[in-house]
């Protein structure tokens, strides 16, 4: 089983010439509207990626028309949603701007997101097949408790550290990359970890050796490069694409890394399989829009 324990938004995308700055207006000439959240998109594009059945899904949203179409849509793609939660906050929200290059800006108004508890997850869901995804859209001390429990009961975590909050103290970073098996973060978010935890913001091999963690980055176009606790490094390219929208390719990365993991894939096919479903994400508009099923996956020619 893969549980992935997260955020469930609604996204209002605006498509811009350029992504306004402090104090600008851009105009769009209109929004498109998406289901997102880093966990919920990890969710539909790990379960679209394995066998049916295998997608658990532990959130909040709100007692409100998006809160019920996210769940909906959750089901529609194979998730599991028995532990998906009606709670008095609105469901989270996220306001996205995309520009002329496919790049994007997020804000995020977290709503229900922040009502999520380690209790939402019962000890029977934690077991030695158990795969946990986490990110941290969701309350951290609630993400903690449940990663040291799955490790407890014999199960392996996946963190995907994003977004780095501004405020993340040593202790925390550190406690994270205790609690988990594979640390997954782009360079940006590489780099912001190794400077709270007194790191070279280069020197992300050595988060690696010093905690026992995998440590994956992924940087865009150039694919993405894992550092392992005995010094090993692997790198995987990323198929040649035009991009349509960049937005949710980190979280199909993500879901297919949780996706390879189960299936017992070694670290260099993960890796691999994980450029080809990003890359594909990106060839459709929205969070979920692209995210490839494991057979257009077989078509792509990595460079």
């Amino acid at each position: 089983m893969i549980l992935v324990f997260g955020s469930i938004n609604v996204d209002l995308v605006a498509r811009v010439a350029t992504i306004a700055g402090p104090g600008m207006t851009v105009l769009a000439r209109s929004h498109e509207q998406h289901f997102g959240g880093k966990g919920a998109n990890q969710a539909v594009a790990a379960a679209r990626l394995s066998a049916p059945g295998t997608l658990v899904m532990a959130a909040c949203v709100g007692a409100d028309a998006f809160g019920r179409d996210s769940t909906e849509n959750l089901g529609r793609n194979g998730v599991s949603t028995e532990l998906v939660r009606v709670c008095d906050t609105p469901t989270g929200c996220a306001f996205i701007s995309v520009d002329a290059q496919a790049e994007n800006a997020i804000t995020v108004a977290s709503g229900a997101n922040g009502a999520l508890s380690a209790g939402d997850v019962p000890d029977a869901m934690l077991r030695s097949g158990t795969v946990l995804v986490l990110q941290m859209e969701v309350p951290f001390p609630a993400s903690l408790d449940v990663a040291r429990r799955t490790r407890q009961a014999g199960g392996r975590v996946i963190w995907n550290c994003a977004p780095v909050p501004p405020a993340m103290t040593g202790d925390e970073a550190t406690a994270l990359l205790e609690a988990s098996d594979i640390l997954v973060v782009n360079e940006h978010e590489a780099s912001d970890i190794a400077l709270i935890l007194g790191v070279a913001a280069d020197d992300i091999a050595q988060l690696a050796t010093r905690s026992a963690t995998t440590c994956i980055v992924t940087a865009g176009a150039r694919g993405a490069f894992a550092y392992t606790a005995d010094g090993q490094v692997c790198t995987a390219t990323t198929p040649a694409i035009v991009p349509v929208d960049t937005t949710g390719a980190g979280d199909t990365f993500v879901g297919a890394i949780a996706v390879a993991l189960h299936e017992g894939s070694p670290l260099a096919d993960a890796l691999r399989f994980g450029c080809k479903a990003a890359a594909l994400s990106c060839l459709s508009a929205g969070a979920q829009g692209g995210m490839p099923v494991r057979d257009a996956l077989h078509v792509v020619r990595a460079l």
